[in-house]
């Protein structure tokens, strides 16, 4: 069965999965067209590896459906599979054959004509910065180059979908940006989802952002949009201009008598003579009106900074069951 024309790389609906009394996976649906990279997070045990298991013909569903290029995961794995580069987080290598062997080797399974193999092995080992390993026994490499070449052998038949298990889980800093940046290429050429626990590389890679929690998928936008939240805080610090000691009550009702502002809440600061305070606002950035009323009662604004939400606050307020 071939790949339907215009259909969507990977279409979810209504998926469940039981393991026994236990539910993995509760209803979910989403979709994702071609060329995204999509980040797919989620705390332990929410039902992420078993979305990626049946998506790649290695579990079936209790109920529901999942299909890949427009063909159906459980129907015929087979040719749903050959659409796919998968990655597991555990990353099985053949650890005694050489990484020229070993490409050699998937090739076979993959059935790459064999007119074709040697350009396609010289490609993914360009593409993946495996030059200078190919006569090295994979035993023999560094974690980083390893996960290069998980990420070879995932690529090698052109697939144009990638499935990334947490591509980055135990490397150092250098070789997680190496890697990072490799994604991000390839995303360019394919359709890319991607597990990770690392929520800045998503930010760094994804365009997209799917959360799931306890098996049902709690959000679907943008890394931008998910750290935006309506309104926000400002960390405003403030000085007498003349010496006069400033009165707290004084210029917390000036503040909290903003339209914008919602809350204000006294900040600890060090500056001698100084006040802080943290406002909450619930709409309009009340920035330009703190900074005209501090002038207006005489006073010196030493700060004013804007907290932004990251995408771990955003994380934990969906994922979090306390």
């Amino acid at each position: 069965m071939s790949a339907t024309s215009g259909a969507p790389m990977i279409e979810v609906r209504d998926l469940t999965k039981n393991y026994g009394s236990f539910t993995a996976l509760q209803g979910l649906t989403f979709q994702v067209p071609k060329g995204q990279v999509v980040g797919f997070l989620g705390p332990n045990g929410a039902g992420k590896s078993t979305t990626m298991k049946i998506l790649t013909g290695y579990a079936g569903q209790t109920s529901g459906s999942a299909a890949v290029a427009g063909i159906d995961v459980q129907a015929d794995p087979v040719a749903a599979r050959q659409n796919i580069g998968y990655l597991t987080e555990s990353n099985p290598l053949y650890e005694e054959m050489m990484v020229k062997e070993y490409l050699d080797f998937i090739a076979e399974i993959r059935k790459i004509p064999t007119d074709r193999k040697s350009v396609r092995i010289k490609e993914v080992v360009e593409r993946c910065g495996l030059g200078n390993m190919i006569g090295k026994d994979i035993g023999h490499l560094s974690k980083g180059y390893r996960q290069r070449v998980g990420l070879a052998q995932a690529i090698l038949h052109d697939p144009d979908l990638l499935i990334l298990d947490e591509p980055t889980s135990g490397l150092d800093p250098n070789q997680i940006v190496e890697i990072r940046n490799l994604i991000r290429e390839i995303g360019e050429e394919k359709t890319v989802i991607m597990s990770t626990h690392i929520l800045s590389e998503v930010q760094n890679t994804a365009s997209r952002v799917l959360i799931i929690n306890e098996g049902k998928l709690v959000a679907d936008d943008s890394p931008e949009n998910l750290t935006h939240e309506e309104g926000g805080t400002l960390y405003v610090v403030v000085a007498p201009k003349n010496g006069t000691p400033l009165e707290h009550n004084m210029v917390e009702r000036m503040l909290t008598g903003l339209p914008e502002v919602s809350q204000v809440n006294a900040h600890e600061i060090t500056d001698e003579g100084a006040l802080g305070f943290k406002v909450r606002y619930s709409g309009e950035d009340p920035r330009r009106s703190v900074f005209e009323s501090v002038v207006k009662e005489n006073m010196v604004l030493l700060e004013m900074r804007r907290h932004h939400v990251s995408l771990e606050d955003t994380f934990r307020k969906l994922t979090s069951n306390d």
